[in-house]
């Protein structure tokens, strides 16, 4: 069996996304299934929507035109801002983007003049990550621009948190996005559909009790496919968190001393080895690295403890017992690592789906328009 390789299993998909999309609903809150982590794999965005999510939202243009040459259905958001050079793509493949540019937006409304056809907007609001987002004093004007643009349809704002510098969706940026809304609708009418507030991370918000507001969306990616909530790393309670598996073949297998010898310097990955001398260690080394994934964020199996990692190898601590060459190692990723792991052309991605399985090579079942 062809090693690496990211096991993916789409019941747990499914599950995940159900269990998500009833606990927000019960809240008054929809879906947005972010495709992103595993670039726009129709099998995943199938099992999304079966789930009941309200559609599918990327970050990659690239991705939305996988899914759309895959003749999957649904309504496609676009949630990174779109590139100027991207605007006429953008309106063919999408129904709706994420903006914080008026210049992007003037584009987009071109390209939908030239397409005969209406391109939707969110604005996005900053609220304190310093990603992207409009500054609140200056969205009433944003606002009045937008919707002088021909052929473009304001639907609403969204906000970000929590991914550059960690800031957390709580009560306090989630009424501000509310109290952002209700004064857009006080200025312009009623013209606010949409009040999208933020990712995964916003879970321990939501199930926490906090007080929803106008918060109508969230776009989920994180949890439905590893089911832990971003901000704390931990389980979300009923969802699988063994949705991704990355397996990892042993290529050697000897006993080594713990401590390195001669002269210690950074190694290419800009870090110093540990000189710590713990004895010898029953080592083994797989065929997996930089190349493939991001190899801080794997969790072995109970019992081994990764020592370290190269561009193409993974050396971990067996313990106990040896592995056997040509044996093979179940690891669990994070966010970091899954994203990698599927962008990797090295690692095959095995698609399971109750009994019947396939095995897509990455260049044939994520290929990206020419």
């Amino acid at each position: 069996m062809t090693a690496p390789r990211l096991e993916i299993n789409l019941d747990k998909v499914r599950h995940n996304a159900r269990m998500l999309v009833t606990l927000l609903g019960s809240r008054g809150i929809s879906v947005s299934g972010v495709t992103k982590a595993t670039l726009g794999l129709p099998a995943i965005a199938g099992e999304m929507l079966a789930a009941g999510v309200t559609g599918l939202a990327d970050s990659r243009i690239e991705n939305i035109q996988t899914m759309r040459r895959a003749a999957v259905k649904a309504h496609m958001t676009l949630i990174r801002s779109p590139m100027i050079s991207q605007a006429a793509l953008v309106v063919s493949n999408t129904d709706i983007s994420f903006n914080t540019e008026l210049d992007v937006i003037s584009e987009l409304s071109k390209a939908a003049q030239a397409a005969n056809r209406t391109h939707a907007v969110v604005l996005m609001v900053e609220l304190g990550d310093l990603r992207e987002g409009i500054l609140p004093a200056d969205l009433e004007t944003v606002v009045r621009r937008t919707l002088g643009f021909p052929n473009i349809a304001f639907k609403g704002i969204g906000t970000n948190l929590a991914c550059r510098c960690g800031v957390t969706p709580d009560a306090l940026n989630m009424g501000e996005l509310s109290t952002l809304a209700d004064a857009i609708d006080s200025t312009f009418g009623p013209i606010v559909s949409i009040v999208s507030g933020g990712n995964s991370s916003n879970l321990d918000w939501v199930i926490g009790g906090g007080h929803t507001g106008r918060i109508n969306n969230l776009r989920l990616g994180e949890a439905i496919l590893l089911g832990c909530e971003p901000l704390h790393c931990l389980p979300i309670e009923g969802l699988y968190t063994d949705v991704m598996t990355l397996v990892a073949e042993v290529i050697e297998a000897k006993v080594k001393p713990s401590k390195p010898w001669g002269e210690i310097a950074e190694n290419p990955f800009g870090s110093a080895v540990p000189v710590a001398n713990t004895g010898n260690v029953r080592q083994a080394i797989l065929a997996l690295g930089h190349m493939d994934t991001d190899p801080e964020g794997l969790t072995p199996p109970p019992g081994y403890k990764i020592l370290g990692s190269s561009s193409d190898h993974l050396i971990v601590d067996c313990k106990e017992q040896m592995l056997p060459v040509g044996s093979e190692v179940r690891l669990q990723p994070n966010y970091s690592a899954l994203i990698r792991a599927m962008a990797s052309p090295f690692v095959t991605k095995r698609i399971e789906h109750g009994t019947k399985q396939q095995e897509h090579e990455v260049l044939q079942s994520l290929e990206f328009a020419a």
